[in-house]
């Protein structure tokens, strides 16, 4: 008798992971990473609004 299965076998899945209850200290972590995302992103929108730094460009040496 021949089996019918042929070719790469289904990885079997794997059993759903409880969530872990968050302590205090991951909460914080948490809050801690938001605010500094929030900061980060502040500081970009301020930043692109001034423009460009300098502004001078390539700068040429006097030699010619």
């Amino acid at each position: 008798m021949s089996s019918r299965q042929g070719g790469k076998l289904k990885p079997l899945k794997a059993p759903k992971k409880a969530k872990a209850d968050e302590t205090e200290e991951d909460a914080a972590f948490k809050a801690q990473k938001k605010a500094e995302a929030e900061a980060l992103k502040a500081a970009r929108e301020k930043a692109l609004g001034k423009g460009p730094m300098g502004g001078s460009g390539i700068k040429k040496s006097g030699k010619k």
